[in-house]
């Protein structure tokens, strides 16, 4: 029994998709914990079990409708005092079909009634419907995950609406969060431990220009950088044209932020990229790429890329593979296009590529970014770099990740999780870095 006299129940909760997904479950778990719920790892013994969806691609709707099946099945035959709830993007969006689809789901609610839970929580009703409406921040916080890297939502939403993406009507318009609050909230990560701040939102270079006075990404990096302490600024995931010459400054001013830029590209090829309502051409975007290394030499550019799109020819797609070359992405992420409701490509369904046209291309491109990678990985060997440390295991090997995201494993015998260390690389594979420790670097504050 707790203080209030009530039980105290254990909570699971799957996330699916992207960083915001997961720090959308921070707040889920923290508003959970005034009502006596503790997460636990383990869903056979929990008595709330949540699925965090994604609706970005048809395999993760599809991996979340068999986690919501399976445990429909323990409710059923099992465990029938067991609450099962959906929450996320694919519930924003497909509330009535899941209903129908799977009747024993005691609780669905969307990406922006999230505050609401408490509420919902309480009500008679089996089933919340979902609000369409961004909801005020109601002070819940976030119970945070046990990690080295802390997720500091800053901006949410989306007002690009490219024709292949659900994000805008999941997410909604963009709403960019009080300047002082994040500040606010950075301090109070760094002083509970944590070695790395990420900052995020669907378009985190967007930041502020909703809010009066206009306060920008830049403006938010330059004021986290002035906090004490020994630790890492990460932001993602920015969208090319909103990368301006102050933010590039910004990060190279800064010596707590890692220069790391994640732009998505999504095509090299000009005639994809128009018809996917992406508001740049392949020129620009090289264009933006060279702004950043000639302030930033050793910066590193990430990506996202989609094959398929409907209508993309051989030639085209073949301009996609060149661009990864050309503007050395260190990773991207892949995926095959799937259609999406509400979104305008869906329309496109005569120009759609056949199934086994997009697995070849997702392969060959991923082959690419492979040997891309390696490329770039191969330039580290012979360099001593600071690694925060993440992992250890218990035959003393520890993995940790440079400023530029690389994995590393190398041995340690002393140091803890969060630490900074300098490893010497010594060899380099396509996705991580092996290395030999060196002298410990500064520990976190």
């Amino acid at each position: 029994m707790n203080r209030n006299g009530t039980g105290i129940k254990k909570v699971y909760i799957e996330t699916l998709g992207c960083q915001m997904n997961k720090s959308d479950t921070e707040r889920i778990l923290a508003i959970l914990s005034h009502f006596n719920y503790f997460e636990t790892q383990t869903p056979q013994e929990a008595d709330l079990l949540i699925v965090n969806t994604c609706s970005i691609r048809q395999l993760s709707e599809e991996k979340a409708y068999s986690r919501i099946g399976l445990w429909g099945k323990w409710k059923r035959k099992e465990r029938p005092h067991i609450k099962i709830a959906l929450c996320g993007c694919l519930a924003q969006h497909t509330e009535e079909n899941l209903l129908k689809r799977f009747p024993f789901l005691d609780l669905v609610f969307g990406t922006q009634n999230i505050y609401e839970l408490p509420e919902l929580i309480n009500a008679a009703g089996r089933v919340c419907s979902i609000v369409k409406d961004a909801v005020p921040e109601s002070g819940e916080g976030f119970l945070r995950a046990k990690s080295v890297n802390a997720w500091l939502p800053i901006i949410e939403g989306c007002n690009n609406f490219c024709t292949y993406c659900i994000v805008p009507f999941t997410r909604g318009r963009e709403r960019s969060r009080d300047f002082n609050t994040i500040i606010d909230e950075a301090k109070d990560i760094i002083s509970k431990g944590f070695s790395e701040i990420t900052l995020l939102g669907q378009n985190v270079d967007s930041y502020g220009k909703d809010l009066e006075g206009k306060p920008t990404l830049a403006a938010l990096l330059r004021e986290i950088n002035k906090i004490e302490g020994k630790f890492r600024i990460r932001f993602a995931t920015s969208y090319p044209t909103d990368i301006t010459d102050d933010l590039i400054d910004a990060v190279s001013e800064s010596d707590k932020v890692c220069p790391l830029f994640h732009i998505p590209m999504q095509s090299g090829n000009n005639e994809i990229l128009k018809a996917m309502n992406r508001r740049y051409d392949r020129k620009l975007y090289g264009e933006i790429v060279r702004k950043i290394r000639e302030k930033i030499p050793n910066a590193a550019i990430t990506s996202d890329f989609i094959v398929g799109f409907p209508g993309e020819t051989e030639e085209q797609f073949q301009d996609t593979l060149s661009a990864v070359e050309e503007f050395g992405i260190s990773y991207s992420n892949i995926a095959a296009y799937s259609p999406r409701p509400k979104t305008a490509a869906t329309k496109m369904s005569d120009k759609f590529i056949k199934e086994d046209i997009k697995d070849v291309r997702f392969q060959i491109l991923n082959n690419k970014i492979k040997k891309v990678s390696l490329s770039c990985h191969k330039k580290k060997v012979g360099e001593t770099i600071e690694v925060l440390v993440d992992t250890l295991n218990e035959d003393g090997s520890a993995i940790g990740r440079t400023w530029d995201n690389l994995i590393v494993h190398f041995k340690s015998e002393n140091s803890k999780a969060g630490d900074f260390v300098n490893v010497y690389i010594n060899e380099a594979d396509t996705w991580h870095l092996k290395g030999e420790l060196k002298q410990a670097s500064l520990n976190k504050v």
